[in-house]
């Protein structure tokens, strides 16, 4: 399976001693495999008067019968509470993978929402459901990406 990694620079051997810890699924080294997803995340790089760059690799499809996975196929209250869980840097889960929807800017205003207690969680979920959830796989340790993830080449966006 084709995935992308949107940077500012070219990653041939990811690690997770770059990776930041309160983010969506917590640290990890974050990729996706829809290219217009990965195109967004340099535009961040490009705005801020920097290069992008798609990072393209190769997931070895071992990893799905292989490793611990989790994955969140919809905007839920179960995904709304690992990443409000990962995002104050209180992820405990011993998953080698976890797939789900990206906090975008959109999505991010209602958790925000949520996080800060304005809203409940039913609230939540409901304002959610309109949204149509993107991708983003998340490989959570250092095993996982040495083993079955291969990078292929990167492009300059």
């Amino acid at each position: 399976m084709t995935v992308y990694h949107g940077s500012n620079i070219e990653i041939m051997k990811p690690d997770m001693a770059h990776s930041r810890l309160k983010l969506d699924f917590g640290k990890g080294f974050y990729t996706t495999s829809l290219l217009p997803q990965a195109e967004k995340w340099v535009e961040r790089f490009r705005r801020g008067g920097g290069e992008g760059i798609i990072n393209i690799y190769q997931l070895d499809e071992a990893v799905w019968t292989e490793t611990r996975i989790l994955c969140f196929d919809t905007y839920s209250g179960e995904w709304l509470d690992f990443i409000t869980a990962c995002r104050q840097g209180k992820d405990t889960s011993d998953y080698d993978l976890i797939i789900g929807g990206v906090a975008n800017d959109r999505v991010f205003n209602t958790c925000e929402l949520y996080f800060k207690h304005y809203i409940d969680k039913d609230t939540a979920i409901d304002r959610l459901k309109y949204e149509k959830p993107n991708q983003q796989i998340c490989l959570k340790n250092q095993k996982t990406i040495d083993r079955y993830l291969h990078f292929e080449r990167s492009k300059r966006e």
